[in-house]
């Protein structure tokens, strides 16, 4: 049965799956959700996702949502065999803290900065923007280290 893939494609976050996705061969059943027109808030959406956000998984009746955790989920069930999530426990901590940081930390200072001038007009700040270098200085470091 193939997964089922609710998602926005300008999000970052849904490019994350898909990415993931790819790296793994799976195949999703993609099904873009406009957020505009309300998708997201249809009875049937609301079924599989009272949290009404994208991305949002099915695989045979369990749903789940949630970017990072939806790429973990893909790793763990269908990438048995890829290093893109090793067993080794403290590898694995070193990917969760990175995934942890993407969301909570760079993409949110993305988001505080760029996005809500683009979207709602918020005027863009110097707090805001030290925010974005910030996170962006500590990717570089995680980076640096890898090399």
């Amino acid at each position: 049965m193939p997964l089922d893939f609710y998602y926005t494609p300008v999000s970052a976050p849904c490019r994350a799956v898909l990415l993931t996705a790819k790296a793994l061969n799976v195949s999703l059943n993609l099904k873009i959700v406009d957020l505009q027109r309300g998708d997201n808030l249809k009875p049937e959406f609301l079924k599989i996702n009272p949290q009404h956000t994208v991305p949002t998984l099915t695989d045979n009746g369990f749903s789940i949502s949630e970017s990072r955790a939806i790429m973990i989920y893909l790793a763990e069930e269908y990438g048995k065999q890829s290093s893109l999530y090793p067993k080794d426990p403290k590898k694995r901590a070193v990917i969760n803290q990175r995934l942890y940081f993407d969301m909570g930390t760079l993409y949110t200072s993305i988001y505080h900065y760029y996005l809500l001038a683009l979207w709602l007009r918020v005027p863009r700040d110097a707090a805001r923007k030290q925010k974005v270098d910030d996170a962006f200085s500590i990717l570089n470091k995680y980076l640096e280290s890898q090399s």
